[in-house]
C-alpha cells in the first residue's frame, strides 16, 4: 500500500503533504505510517515510515529535518537538516531540497508558503502553542528570510476538532485570561467541561497575523481512526502508547 497524504490546492507551488497512517511498516497500536520516533514503536519500521514519506516529496530521508518538540512558541531556521535537534516548535527554509517534518496526534500541523520568496515554514500548534504564539512565530521567520507575510499561505492539517475536545474550566480560564473574546472558541459540555475548537482558534490567530490565505483541511483525528492517529483516543482507550503522524513540505 502506498502512502496517503493530503495536500492544499494554494500550497501547490511547494511540494508538501498531510500525511495519513496509511501505506506505512508499523504493527500494533501503531499499526501504519507512524513516523514519531519518541514512540516506543520499532526504530526500523519509523525509519522505513520517514523514508517513504520522503520519498513522495521527492527527497530521501537524509533531507527531513525536525525539532525536539516541547509545545513551545519556538521557531528556528532550517539551513539543513538538524544533527542534533533543537527544542522548538516550528521550522523555516529557504533552502530547496531540505524538508519541514512536524509530528502530532491530535495537536495542529500547519504547513506555510510564500510563492514569490520561496519560503517555507513547519509548526507544531498544541493549544499551548497556539497560545504561547508558535503561528506568529513561525511568519515572523519566515519574514526574516524574505518572505512577505501579506503573500504567505497557511493550510492546517488534520487535528482534534471541538466535538471531540473535552476539557475543564481551568483550561477556560486560561484563554479567557489572555483574552475574554477566546470565550467564543468553546461551547458547553457536560456539567463544568466544555468543548474547545483549537482549528478556529488557529486560524483567527493567523488571520489576524495578516498573512495571505489560510484554511483548515478539516479532518478529525480523534474521528478517524482508519486514517489519524490520536494521542486522546488512546488515552481514553488506556493504550500504552500511540503513533505520531508526519506533515512535511520542501522548497
Amino acid at each position: 500500500m502506498s502512502v496517503e497524504f493530503i495536500t492544499a490546492d494554494f500550497l501547490s507551488g511547494a511540494k508538501h503533504g498531510f500525511f495519513t497512517r496509511k501505506g506505512g511498516a508499523s504493527s500494533g497500536v501503531f499499526e501504519g505510517l507512524n513516523c514519531g520516533s519518541g514512540s516506543s514503536d520499532q526504530s526500523e519500521a519509523v525509519a522505513i515510515n520517514r523514508a517513504r514519506v520522503c520519498e513522495s516529496l521527492g527527497a530521501t530521508a537524509d533531507d527531513l529535518a525536525t525539532v525536539y518538540q516541547i509545545h513551545s512558541p519556538v521557531a528556528v531556521e532550517a539551513s539543513a537538516p538538524f544533527k542534533d535537534r533543537p527544542e522548538a516548535d516550528a521550522m523555516v527554509s529557504a533552502t530547496p531540497g531540505v524538508v519541514l517534518g512536524i509530528l502530532t496526534a491530535d495537536c495542529l500541523p500547519v504547513l506555510f508558503h510564500d510563492p514569490e520568496s520561496g519560503v517555507v515554514g513547519a509548526a507544531h500548534a498544541g493549544w499551548k502553542g497556539a497560545l504561547g504564539g508558535v503561528l506568529e512565530a513561525t511568519i515572523d521567520a519566515m519574514e526574516a528570510l524574505g518572505a512577505s507575510r501579506g503573500l504567505t499561505q497557511a493550510a492546517i492539517g488534520p487535528g482534534i476538532s471541538q466535538t471531540n475536545y473535552e476539557v475543564g474550566p481551568e483550561f477556560f480560564e486560561r484563554f479567557e485570561d489572555e483574552d475574554p473574546e477566546n470565550a467564543r472558541f468553546f461551547a458547553g459540555g457536560t456539567g463544568d467541561r466544555m468543548h474547545f475548537d483549537l482549528p478556529s482558534y488557529a486560524l483567527d490567530r493567523l488571520r489576524r497575523a495578516g498573512i495571505g490565505n489560510v484554511e483548515w483541511t478539516r479532518h478529525c483525528t480523534y474521528a478517524d481512526e482508519d486514517r489519524f492517529f490520536s494521542y486522546r483516543r488512546s488515552v481514553h482507550r488506556r493504550e500504552a502508547d500511540y503513533g505520531r503522524l508526519i506533515s512535511a513540505i520542501r522548497v
